[in-house]
C-alpha cells in the first residue's frame, strides 16, 4: 500500500509541509513542496525505530511509495515554522476503535523514543540557527511543556507549569494524557476543540516530540571533544 501523504501549504506560499496519514510524527516542512516530499521521504529511515518501537516496522517497511491523496492552504504556522497545524479532510472527529488505537500505540512509541534519545545524547548541544541554540535539557523541557500546557489541555488535562516530570511521575501524566484522548474520542469531555480535531491532536504531539527527538540527535556532541 501507498504511504497516504498530506500537503500542507502555507497561506503566503513561503513553505510548505508534507505529513504521512497513517504514521503520526512522520512529518516535514521544507520551502517548496517538492523538498518537503524529498525531505520527507529521506526520514522514512530515520521513523523506522519508531515504527518498530509500536510493532509496526513490517508494516512501514512493506510500505508503497509517498502518495499525495490531499493538497491543502494550512496556517500561517506553515510559512513561519514549516509546521502543519490544522487538520485535513481526512482527520475527524471520532476516531473508529482501530484508528484510535493505532494512534495511541504510534504516540507511546514517540514517546519511548524521545526519552532514549534524550538519554544517550550530550548535555550540550551543538549550536546553530534550529531551536535558538537550546541545550538537552532546555529541549526536554521545552518539549514537556508545550505538550502538557497545549496539547494535554484539549482533551481536558490540566497541569500546571512546573518541572520536567520523570520516571513514574511521567508515566502517570502520559497515561492521563492517553485517557484524556479515550474519553474526548468516546464524548465524554463536554469541552470539544473549536479548530483542532484528535486525530490531528495525536499527529501533531507526535510530531513535536519526534522533531526534538531527530534536534537532539542531530545536535549531539557525544564522543567529540567539547
Amino acid at each position: 500500500m501507498p504511504v497516504r501523504t498530506v500537503i500542507d501549504r502555507g497561506p503566503k506560499g513561503k513553505r510548505s509541509v508534507a505529513f504521512a496519514l497513517d504514521w503520526p510524527g512522520w512529518s516535514r516542512g521544507a520551502k517548496t513542496e517538492e523538498v518537503a516530499l524529498e525531505t520527507l521521504e529521506l526520514y522514512r529511515v530515520r521513523y523506522r525505530p519508531i515504527a518498530a518501537l509500536a510493532g509496526m516496522e513490517t508494516e512501514l517497511d512493506a510500505a508503497g511509495p509517498l502518495a499525495i491523496v490531499e493538497e491543502k492552504v494550512g496556517t500561517g504556522s506553515v510559512d513561519f515554522w514549516g509546521i502543519s497545524f490544522s487538520p485535513s479532510s481526512s482527520e475527524v472527529d471520532p476516531m473508529d476503535d482501530p484508528a484510535l488505537d493505532r494512534g495511541i500505540t504510534v504516540l507511546r512509541a514517540c514517546w519511548t523514543f524521545f526519552d532514549a534519545v534524550a538519554a544517550r545524547v550530550s548535555p550540550v548541544m551543538r549550536k546553530g540557527p534550529r531551536g535558538g541554540g537550546r541545550e538537552r535539557d532546555e529541549i526536554m523541557r521545552h518539549v514537556f511543556r508545550v505538550e502538557s500546557l497545549d496539547f494535554a489541555s484539549q482533551v481536558g488535562l490540566q497541569l500546571p507549569d512546573g518541572p520536567v516530570l520523570t520516571g513514574r511521575e511521567l508515566g502517570r501524566y502520559r497515561e492521563d494524557f492517553v485517557a484524556g484522548i479515550r474519553a474526548y474520542n468516546a464524548g465524554q469531555i463536554e469541552r470539544r476543540m473549536k479548530k483542532w480535531t484528535l486525530p490531528f491532536l495525536i499527529r501533531h504531539t507526535a510530531f513535536h516530540t519526534l522533531d526534538h527527538g531527530w534536534e537532539m540527535e542531530d545536535k549531539d556532541l557525544s564522543g567529540e571533544s567539547l
